[in-house]
């Protein structure tokens, strides 16, 4: 390749909450900013993945699919990556919960029945966390004042008709939630009265700006929908092992999230990039991603170089998981530019995930197999050589769907 194309590998898809309008605004933005590959990684519904690869393949850009899920570690796994049992992981705000994405999937196979197990259970499980949320932040504006006439199926009528997509794909997530509830606010309070009725909300005098929609949104989840909010329900987790395993059911490569110094203090399980890079290896995980845009450019590169130093393949995204329209080129914190040295293996990481997804697809091992493991002696060339497969598929400018 003449120059280093652009790729990321993490980008929330709607009906999934995100920057985008819907899977065909994901791909037009991609295309008008020069981008080859992008990675989808939705919570809990893949079938607009469909979508996706049309609109990827009619534009020339590669689509890697993923998935993303909130797993739990129990005291023995913690005891094993030697840290407290009450560590934080990659959730600030949760001891023991992890999440994980899984990279290079096949969203168009029938599922095992392991993986429609898993899977249904962890999606029943959050829509009814949604409608208890949506019932308590229900009762919390009304008592303020605020007529809300909002549950969780018209949430979700509203989601499905912006994305496009029938309700059934919809699993509400706290930011659907709270742009629904600050949406009724700004329509039933004028800007000049916001501030005291939010105050009645919060039970404190708010911050964000009456008339910023985005800010009063965030505000809502943070003192509302978190840890010791009046419409806090805690999260609904599977098991680390069960992740791992709904992951490799869709011939996935089981990837850690890796949010280093976008939490301060840097979570427990994560301080010092060598040990977590010991830490994944020992929990049998062999790619890491980062969303850079969180991080400091010399904190991204310390993780990358432990990564890649302990055989971990190491990708990067930007979620686009809120409403701000953020470049897909992911760059550090504050919009720096990474290192040659971070984009390097950032790009040999998208290579090997799309040589995974394309040797799959074609019936072929992938660059794990189906107990998550490699089986190679020499690790480096194990990555190299499907590093090499991605990027012929990424020349070529697609893959098989």
């Amino acid at each position: 390749m003449a120059a280093r194309p652009i790729v990321n590998t993490h980008v929330h898809v709607p009906p999934n909450f995100s920057a985008f309008d819907d899977a065909e605004d994901v791909i037009a933005t991609a295309a008008r900013e020069g981008v080859r590959v992008v990675g989808a990684s939705n919570f809990h519904d893949q079938r607009v993945y469909r979508r996706v690869a049309d609109a990827a393949g009619a534009a020339g850009i590669v689509p890697l699919f993923g998935i993303e899920l909130i797993t739990v570690l129990d005291a023995e796994r913690l005891g094993q990556a030697g840290v407290p049992v009450d560590a934080r992981i990659n959730d600030p705000a949760n001891p023991g919960r992890m999440y994980l994405c899984g990279k290079g999937i096949d969203p168009f196979r029938v599922p095992t029945p392991e993986a429609s197990r898993i899977d249904a259970a962890a999606r029943a499980a959050n829509i009814a966390r949604a409608a208890r949320m949506t019932m308590l932040l229900r009762a919390r504006f009304e008592a303020a004042g605020v007529a809300a006439p909002l549950d969780d199926a018209t949430i979700t009528a509203d989601v499905a008709a912006r994305a496009g997509v029938p309700a059934d794909w919809v699993v509400l997530q706290e930011r659907h939630l709270a742009m629904a509830f600050q949406r009724t606010l700004f329509d039933a309070v004028p800007a000049g009265d916001r501030v005291a009725r939010l105050m009645d909300v919060y039970g404190a005098p708010p911050v964000a700006a009456p008339d910023d929609a985005v800010a009063v949104q965030g505000e809502i989840r943070s003192k509302l929908m978190k840890v010791g909010g009046p419409a806090f329900v805690e999260e609904s987790a599977v098991t680390f092992e069960d992740g791992v395993r709904l992951v490799l059911a869709w011939d996935g490569i089981p990837a850690y999230p890796t949010l280093a110094d976008g939490a301060s203090p840097v979570c427990p399980f994560e301080d010092g990039p060598v040990d977590l890079a010991g830490r994944l290896r020992a929990l049998g995980i062999h790619a890491a991603e980062l969303i850079p845009g969180r991080n400091a450019p010399d904190v991204v590169d310390a993780y990358v170089r432990a990564f890649r130093a302990a055989g971990i393949v190491v990708t990067a995204g930007t979620e686009h998981n809120t409403l701000d329209r953020i470049p897909i080129e992911p760059f550090g914190r504050g919009g720096a530019a990474l290192s040659e040295e971070a984009r390097a293996a950032f790009l040999e990481g998208t290579c090997v995930i799309a040589g995974h997804q394309a040797e799959r697809a074609a019936g072929r091992p992938g660059f794990v197999d189906a107990d998550g493991h490699i089986d190679a002696a020499d690790r480096a060339a194990w990555i190299a050589r499907f590093a090499a497969i991605g990027a012929a598929v990424i020349e070529q400018g697609s893959t098989p769907s």
